[in-house]
C-alpha cells in the first residue's frame, strides 16, 4: 500500500514538472516613443505611436497581435506579431504643409523568444521582419510618402495574472529603403488559446 502511494504521489509530480503552456496568443495595444536616426533625424524629427485619429471620425489605438506557443519549461520557442501603429512626427524638414507629421506603419515579424532566468513568465525576445510605412508628406531625401523595408527588434515579455502580457521593444527600422526610426515600444495584451 505505501508503494502504491509512493509511486502515485512520484507520478503526480513527475506530471506536474512537464509544465503548463503559456497563453499562445495575444491581442491589445501598443505606444512609445520614436526618433529619427543619422540624417533621418533631421528629415522626420522625433515623435511618439498611440491614438490617432489621421483624418477619421474617430481616433484609432495602435495594436499588436501575436501567436507564440511556448510551455513554461522550455527554455525558447518560435514567436509571430504584427501591428498596426499610427505615429506623429515633430520637429523635421518633412513637416511642410501640416504640423505634426503623420504616419501609418503596418510591421510582420517572426522570432524568438528565450528565458535566460528562472522565472518561467519573463522572456526575452529577438524578432525582425518587414515594415510598411506611409506618410501624410513626402520625406526627404526620395520625397515618397510610401516605403517598404526591414525592421528589427529586441525586447522582453512578461505574463501577469494569467491573461495579461506586458511587452517593452526597442525597435529599430527601417534598416533600408527608407527613414531610419529607432522606437521604443510599450505593449499591454490581453492573451488566450
Amino acid at each position: 500500500m505505501l508503494r502504491t502511494a509512493i509511486a502515485a504521489l512520484l507520478l503526480m509530480v513527475a506530471l506536474r514538472a512537464n509544465g503548463e503552456p503559456l497563453p499562445p496568443g495575444a491581442i491589445g495595444l501598443v505606444g512609445g516613443i520614436t526618433a529619427g536616426v543619422g540624417a533621418d533625424n533631421h528629415n522626420i524629427g522625433y515623435g511618439f505611436y498611440g491614438i490617432d485619429n489621421i483624418g477619421f471620425l474617430f481616433p484609432l489605438p495602435s495594436i499588436q497581435m501575436s501567436w507564440q506557443p511556448m510551455s513554461s519549461e522550455r527554455r525558447w520557442g518560435w514567436s509571430l506579431r504584427g501591428s498596426a501603429m499610427f505615429g506623429r512626427m515633430y520637429s523635421g524638414t518633412a513637416e511642410r504643409l501640416t504640423d505634426p507629421l503623420h504616419q501609418v506603419q503596418l510591421d510582420a515579424t517572426i522570432g524568438l523568444r528565450v528565458r535566460p532566468w528562472r522565472t518561467p513568465t519573463r522572456l526575452l525576445t529577438f524578432r525582425g521582419g518587414a515594415e510598411l510605412m506611409r506618410t501624410n508628406e513626402p520625406v526627404p531625401p526620395t520625397n515618397q510618402r510610401a516605403f517598404a523595408g526591414p525592421i528589427a527588434s529586441i525586447g522582453i515579455d512578461q505574463y501577469a495574472w494569467g491573461s495579461i502580457l506586458f511587452s517593452v521593444d526597442l525597435k529599430y527600422g527601417m534598416i533600408t529603403n527608407g527613414p531610419a526610426e529607432l522606437a521604443l515600444l510599450l505593449g499591454i495584451a490581453h492573451t488566450g488559446p
